[in-house]
């Protein structure tokens, strides 16, 4: 279906949707905060919160755009393109990644603003240390297994139900809290919160993201095959 799609209307999408999905992140964060000071309950909630909201918009912006809402997605789509697959361009590919973080910006703002806080402010939590780049690396290449895996055996009509239970699921797992996304990041250090992330903390982030979103491609291949070969596969109707 996106295929049918203008891309500009499929940009606006990942602009709205992942600026959607920063406002769920932040300000389910901002609010379990407020009303808890037990971190575990705020984390309940906010990860709770986040998957419901996830899984809803993908189910709403799939359709149009395929709602990647993160540029390890939509990275990840452009080389299964390149290697024969169903995927985007690379000039598709530049215009979701820019849309995707304008609009990840942009809702991390809004939030900020809904709770009556000072908009733009700069997160000072910082996230560094080997073991939580290498909790980034982990919960970034399962995202990338779940979304190709099911890609690859024909059920892509799983994956908005499957992305929000795995994202539930990683931001426990995970001693990151699973990012996963370097645009969600990016945005996320807009919002001096709960889910907050200093400036200084993005370039290990973003480049433990990077990596395991290719870490997930592999895997994805040696679980599946390559994409050629899945592409004769069966699909769901």
């Amino acid at each position: 279906m996106t295929a049918r799609t203008s891309l500009p209307r499929r940009a606006v999408a990942e602009l709205i949707g992942t600026a959607g999905l920063l406002v769920v992140v932040i300000g389910s964060g901002i609010q379990a905060a407020e009303l808890s000071s037990d971190t575990g309950v705020a984390l309940v909630a906010n990860s709770l919160a986040s998957a419901i909201g996830l899984g809803l918009i993908i189910t709403l912006f799939g359709p149009v755009s395929g709602a990647h809402l993160n540029p390890v997605v939509t990275l990840t789509a452009w080389w299964v393109r390149r290697t024969g697959g169903e995927g985007l361009e690379g000039r598709e590919a530049c215009v979701y990644t820019a849309a995707q973080t304008a609009g990840a910006v942009g809702g991390a703002v809004l939030a900020e603003a809904m709770f009556g806080r000072i908009p733009g402010t700069f997160a000072t939590q910082v996230r560094d240390g080997g073991h939580l780049l290498a909790g980034e690396v982990v919960a970034t290449a399962g995202l990338v297994l779940v979304i190709q895996g099911l890609g690859r055996i024909g059920r892509p009509k799983l994956v908005p139900a499957a992305v929000a239970a795995y994202v539930a699921a990683a931001i426990w797992f995970t001693s990151s809290g699973s990012f996963a996304n370097p645009a969600g990041t990016i945005g996320r250090s807009f919002s001096d919160s709960f889910t907050g992330i200093a400036p200084r903390s993005l370039p290990g982030f973003v480049a433990a993201q990077l990596i395991g979103g290719i870490l997930g491609l592999a895997l994805t291949s040696l679980l599946y095959g390559t994409s050629r070969a899945a592409d004769a596969a069966p699909r769901e109707p």
